[in-house]
């Protein structure tokens, strides 16, 4: 605070972190590392100064803070300042660090599901298996007086397949999840569970037809398709597109964006969720947000830095990559409330549609909405009832105009299993996403076949 500055803040980070990955029936690599630094941001106004070191002499670490100091600098002198442990909730607590198992109890699990996946189908002619986790302890302190510390434990297994059919036809399936979880989790959410879900889901799509292009019902499979909403919807609520114009939600709180039956949460307290937060990178609390509720947009996720330049409250959403990173406003776990239909219910209503059942990439322009997603499993549908796979199905629209498009909202809410991850401005965080099964109608569907013709 040298220099005349607003705010201060510390945030060190201490990373042990494993990662296995199997292909071609061998394990490839096994290892275990360590990350540790601290991070120092200073704040004049709307200048923000940042600098970090993954040296922890004290001699490093001031030079870090002078370095930040110099680049917001304003004028004044050296302060010093009161901090106090500020209690936490928790959202999870494991009894067994993820960094305290065996690496080798980690790579068996790779080994089942490549195991598994091979067995699965004759027609799967490769497969490629991985594990991840991390214990990461965390201590925020600043010139607000508050002093937080987490340890977050974080973990995915994955898997994916692909599978040759007739004349060279081949067809991938990706599976995975885990979350905030203890390495118990897998006595559940088997490898072989993972395994045969991707396999399922190449298999799936051998022989599958050419998809036909043009304005269609479309209905989403619960879980893992509220990476839809994520994209399409989330990322233009973060407060800092808000504050500087680009998002199309700025100046739209209180205004209808959406259907009647669309709800929008964020939730960083969902017990064991991958994008939950007993306290995010700011030191703050994570909160239970609603965003949208009942088509009407209610409010924009914060961090600190955007919330007082916007005169507003954090609401815990300050997230950063590591220590090398500045926070910035990112979403939690992002999911849609769920309505009174059966998932049945809303298949019977579809005379002619396609079923995404899993979706693939996408991307979004958050300055107009428009967004394209690639479907990795789709299906028919023809009279209420699944047909035949299609291939090549993307979904091409607007973000808004298809939530205004949402016809009917299942009664079956489903978390995704903890695999997402989401990228911003060059920094990756996990998150979860979720959705109860949505039919939005005349939606874009770009595919191979237009008016029945190859």
């Amino acid at each position: 605070m040298e220099r005349g500055a607003d705010f201060a803040e510390v945030y060190v980070e201490r990373n042990e972190f494993t990662a296995v990955t199997l292909e071609e029936d061998k394990v490839k690599s096994a290892q275990n590392g360590l990350s540790q630094g601290v991070g120092v941001r200073v704040i004049s106004g709307a200048k923000v100064g940042y600098a970090y070191s993954d040296d922890l002499d004290e001699e490093a670490l001031f030079r870090a803070a002078r370095t930040a100091a110099f680049i917001a600098h304003g004028g004044g002198s050296e302060r010093s300042f009161q901090v106090t442990r500020t209690p936490l909730p928790t959202f999870y607590r494991l009894d067994d660090h993820l960094a305290a198992v065996e690496v080798a109890l980690k790579r068996d699990l790779v080994v089942r599901a490549n195991k598994a996946a091979r067995a699965y189908d004759k027609r799967i002619k490769q497969v490629m298996c991985s594990w991840a986790d991390s214990t990461k302890q965390v201590l925020v302190a600043n010139t607000l007086g508050r002093l937080a510390e987490d340890t977050q434990d974080l973990c995915r297994l994955s898997t994916m397949v692909v599978a040759e059919g007739k004349k060279d036809e081949r067809r991938t399936g990706s599976f995975g999840g885990g979350g905030r979880v203890s390495f118990k989790h897998f006595d559940t959410f088997t490898p072989e569970l993972v395994a045969r879900e991707a396999a399922r889901q190449a298999i799936a799509g051998l022989g599958a037809a050419d998809a036909e292009a043009g304005q269609q019902t479309v209905v989403l499979a619960p879980g893992w398709s509220g990476i839809l909403l994520h994209e399409a919807v989330g990322h233009g609520l973060e407060a800092d597109f808000i504050r500087k114009g680009t998002s199309l939600f700025t100046g739209k709180l209180g205004q209808k964006v959406a259907s009647d039956l669309v709800t929008v949460i964020d939730d960083g307290t969902m017990a064991n969720a991958r994008g939950s937060l007993n306290v995010d990178d700011e030191g703050n609390a994570a909160q239970f947000k609603v965003l949208i509720e009942r088509g009407e947009l209610k409010g924009y996720m914060y961090d600190s830095l955007n919330a007082k330049l916007m005169g507003q409250q954090t609401t815990g959403s300050g997230r950063r990559e590591s220590f090398k990173h500045l926070p910035m406003p990112r979403m939690t776990n992002t999911y849609l409330a769920p309505g009174e239909d059966t998932p049945e219910d809303i298949l019977r209503s579809v005379d002619k549609g396609v079923y995404c059942a899993n979706f693939g990439g996408g991307q979004v322009d958050i300055t107009n909405g428009n967004f394209v997603f690639e479907v990795s499993e789709a299906y028919e549908i023809k009279k209420g009832k699944l047909g035949r796979p299609l291939k090549g199905v993307t979904l091409i629209g607007v973000g808004p105009e298809a939530l205004k498009n949402v016809s009917k909202v299942g009664n079956d809410p489903k978390p995704d299993p903890g695999m997402g991850t989401c990228g911003k401005d060059g920094q990756s965080v996990p998150v979860g996403v979720g959705l109860p099964t949505l039919r939005i109608d005349n939606m874009t569907v770009g595919g191979t076949k237009v008016g029945g013709a190859r």
